[in-house]
């Protein structure tokens, strides 16, 4: 598997993808899943892929390939929506040509893919395409897309990234996000691949391929740990059983009876009801005896 993220930024874009392939725990591999297609001066567009490896090469080889009815390539695109498109029709080429095949063997046509960049005279944009060579493009309202194991790192992205968020702290949190995603799922690994791109730029000039060595990503691992273990602890454990007005941090108010959904135990083991003693916010115990489901 693998985790790739892509944000589209006032500033510019930022992209971040992991290393890791596996077709089991017993087969684990390297590949680079972050591709640049660069003409400095004129474009520069960045395609990250996720899925069965295998389309996902294929699609590569043939997107810098492919003409459309124009006559144009990704390379001579006037514009990104047009270059989207292209690699669009070069999914579907592999598609034509491979998923018959691979359902004969039980494999699904799995890729998906993020792409984006800036073609001169209009603005960075970003899209997601799909496994049909359809894709949406990132507005202000979903300033970023990811792919592959999104679930860890989505969370801190949501509470982070704003179309205003400079570069610099979108390729800090898009690394916190790539941290949360390595801790939680073996399937995401390193080394990690990230290019930070200013808008007009119109070539690379900020590109850091990551191992473990690297000094600011263990900064960011010991740091990100002790930070949330600090909030944590900071946050009061909830109050049980106390009146709203008494205290704060009432988890289970004193005039809230909600019970569970009870399955009735049969009647061969089910025994008489215990008295349950309880302790109140003032102290006193009091004895309640357990209600017997209906």
């Amino acid at each position: 598997m693998t985790y790739c993220v892509a944000m589209r930024l006032n500033e510019g874009l930022v992209f971040l993808s992991d290393s890791r392939t596996n077709a089991g725990v017993d087969h684990i591999g390297t590949f680079r899943k972050m591709n640049v297609y660069e003409n400095p001066g004129e474009r520069v567009m960045v395609m990250m892929t996720a899925g069965n490896l295998s389309i996902s090469q294929s699609i590569r080889q043939i997107v810098s390939e492919k003409t459309n009815a124009e006559g144009r390539t990704i390379w001579t695109a006037t514009s990104m929506y047009e270059a989207a498109q292209i690699l669009g029709d070069a999914i579907r080429t592999v598609h034509q040509r491979d998923a018959e095949e691979l359902a004969k063997f039980g494999i699904d046509f799995n890729v998906s893919i993020i792409f984006g960049g800036q073609i001169k005279g209009e603005r960075c944009r970003l899209f997601q395409m799909y496994s049909a060579g359809n894709f949406i493009e990132s507005h202000d309202e979903n300033t970023y897309f990811q792919i592959g194991e999104a679930k860890y790192g989505k969370p801190i992205i949501d509470r982070v990234v704003t179309p205003q968020t400079s570069l610099d702290e979108a390729a800090k949190c898009a690394l916190i996000s790539m941290d949360s995603t390595l801790k939680s799922n073996i399937s995401v690994g390193l080394p990690l691949d990230l290019m930070v791109y200013t808008a007009n730029d119109l070539a690379v000039t900020r590109f850091v391929t990551i191992d473990e060595h690297n000094q600011y990503f263990q900064m960011i691992r010991r740091s990100w740990g002790a930070q949330l273990k600090r909030v944590f602890e900071a946050i009061d454990d909830p109050v049980w059983d106390a009146a709203p007005e008494a205290t704060l941090n009432v988890l289970s108010s004193s005039v809230d009876h909600s019970q569970p959904v009870r399955v009735q135990p049969p009647e061969a083991v089910a025994r008489d009801a215990q008295p349950v003693t309880r302790q109140t916010l003032a102290g006193d115990n009091e004895a309640d005896v357990a209600r017997q489901p209906n």
